[in-house]
């Protein structure tokens, strides 16, 4: 798996682009953002999967595959879909014709004057939230009509440009929430739900591992009780109440879900990636394997 991928590796894909010097922009703490047409970059095959070090919003227009660690996603009609630093994917199309638009920018940049936290708790961009939005020809046109004022008004030499390219990141933010329900994403009802949460959230950050090298530091119930500052048997009731699993059974299948997607995507050796995921021997790291899945790491990565 590749690293990261930076908004300059993003540029690099089109070698006779420049990255526009938004200097002036990052110093007064807006940050960078930019929206490009889709046929304009490489979206016509598969791309690394990886994680990038921004935001990014998309509107897919051109058949694919979305692949995420645990699951691919076929995307046959236009969608709109969210990525955040957090969450590695690839994108994989099977149509030679790719449209659309995107429009990426940095942590700065979405928080920058917020009325609420917008990338640490919308659920948009919440990993093992909701990414992806599928259209219909009426939604194609809005969202369409938001990106080409976005390409309008970064070329404008308008004074308040960035507050304004800003309110077109909330539009498109409202017109993929108003595609479902509100109590589909805020759920807090009680304090063990908030507490399942919480631990959830905390596990999530964990991942995706970035090197072999990685030191995988929360791996039991009562190292994310001394992160949340709750006592371990409270945090296991909370979780157990809330999800019907227990704290234990979520590390796992995170765990197990992240060998998975280092099997499948790094040329790194079993041993290594059993180290990175905090097992001290390559024995450990099989038997573990083996219980989760029925099948070896060496049988699932052939």
């Amino acid at each position: 798996m590749k690293k990261v991928e930076t908004i300059e590796d993003l540029y690099k894909r089109r070698p006779n682009d420049k990255m526009p010097d938004w200097s002036a922009a990052v110093h007064n703490g807006y940050g960078h953002f930019n929206v490009f047409l889709r046929a304009d970059y490489a979206c016509r095959s598969i791309t690394p999967y990886s994680r990038k070090d921004y935001y990014k919003i998309t509107l897919l227009m051109g058949n694919g595959v979305v692949h995420y660690a645990d699951r691919s996603i076929e995307v046959s009609s236009p969608a709109l879909l969210f990525s955040n630093p957090t969450v590695p994917y690839s994108w994989e199309a099977t149509d030679e014709v790719q449209d659309g638009y995107f429009c990426l920018f940095t942590e700065s940049f979405i928080r920058w004057g917020n009325k609420f936290d917008r990338g640490g708790e919308l659920p948009l961009f919440k990993a093992g939230g909701d990414p992806l939005f599928f259209l219909g020809e009426t939604q194609v046109q809005r969202i369409s009509g938001i990106f080409l004022r976005m390409f309008e008004e970064r070329d404008s030499e308008y004074v308040y440009k960035y507050e304004l390219l800003r309110s077109y990141v909330d539009l498109l933010i409202h017109e993929a929430l108003k595609l479902k329900p509100a109590d589909t994403y805020f759920r807090h009802a009680n304090a063990s739900s908030r507490i399942s949460s919480l631990f959830l959230e905390l596990l999530e950050r964990q991942f995706p591992i970035d090197t072999p090298q990685n030191n995988f530091a929360l791996k039991t119930a009562k190292d994310y009780a001394g992160k949340l500052s709750v006592h371990v048997n409270h945090l296991n009731r909370a979780v157990k109440e809330t999800t019907g699993k227990t704290t234990t059974e979520h590390i796992a299948e995170r765990i197990t879900q992240e060998a998975k997607a280092l099997l499948k995507h790094t040329d790194w050796n079993i041993s290594e990636i059993g180290y990175a995921l905090g097992f001290e021997y390559p024995a450990y790291f099989n038997n573990f394997f083996k219980k989760q899945t029925s099948t070896t790491p060496k049988s699932f990565r052939n």
